[in-house]
């Protein structure tokens, strides 16, 4: 399929009612409004085309660019690329979900997680924690160093309350990710989220909740699932 292709089946697609949902949870203008569910009826038809990826993202209609993290090819990905989609984000599905699952399951992930951390624009940042949650997910803990998430737990514990709105929001994502999916380090992360007690994040005019970081590690703990990884970070 070509691009035009692919922009018209979007804009089929777009729902009025999904767009209104859609601008309450951060995503900005242009785009459709087209639920993942129609994504995912391209998604299967192309499955992965690197070249394909970048030129729907540079359209910069959201939608596209949700699409193009999802057949992007994260083994022709480089960092260039990643770099490049990051400064070019807007969209708050884009910068916290798409970008870092892609870069996740590209051999960037652990550095690009890192760096984006430190970045003192809040929407690069919180997208470098969403990376490294997506990170410990997919990747076998062998081949994680311990070492360094048990030192960003603690920073976490010691940030997490004076870092911005979308920052804090997933340094308690992380927080849950490194619970779950590292059993070697699920003990830290609770004494972690014990110290750093409820977390508020101002979620504008929408319904959702901030997850409890022990609640929900518990129960992932009583369903036996800690340390199960999942085969991809993107969804």
């Amino acid at each position: 399929m070509t691009v035009k292709e692919i922009m018209s089946f979007l804009e089929s697609k777009g729902n009025p009612g999904t767009k209104k949902v859609l601008l309450k949870h951060g995503m900005k203008e242009p785009f459709f409004g087209v639920k993942v569910g129609d994504m995912k009826v391209i998604q299967k038809k192309i499955k992965k085309e690197y070249q394909l990826a970048l030129d729907l993202y540079a359209t910069g209609n959201a939608d596209a660019m949700y699409l193009a993290g999802l057949i992007a090819d994260e083994t022709k990905m480089t960092k260039k690329d990643l770099e490049t989609w990051i400064k070019q984000a807007t969209s708050s599905n884009i910068i916290e979900y798409t970008i870092p699952w892609l870069s996740a399951e590209t051999k960037f992930g652990m550095e690009l997680g890192l760096k984006w951390i430190e970045d003192k624009n809040p929407d690069t940042a919180s997208a470098g924690w969403a990376t490294l949650s997506s990170v410990v997910s997919i990747t076998p803990d062998p081949d994680l160093d311990l070492k360094v998430f048990k030192t960003l737990l603690q920073r976490v514990q010691k940030e997490i309350h004076k870092s911005e709105n979308r920052v804090r929001s997933k340094m308690n994502g992380f927080i849950i990710a490194v619970g779950s999916w590292v059993p070697a380090l699920t003990e830290d992360a609770l004494a972690a989220a014990k110290k750093i007690g409820e977390v508020y994040v101002d979620v504008g005019d929408t319904s959702c909740k901030v997850p409890d970081a022990l609640e929900y590690i518990a129960k992932v703990k009583a369903k036996g699932s800690l340390g199960k990884k999942k085969k991809m970070a993107r969804c």
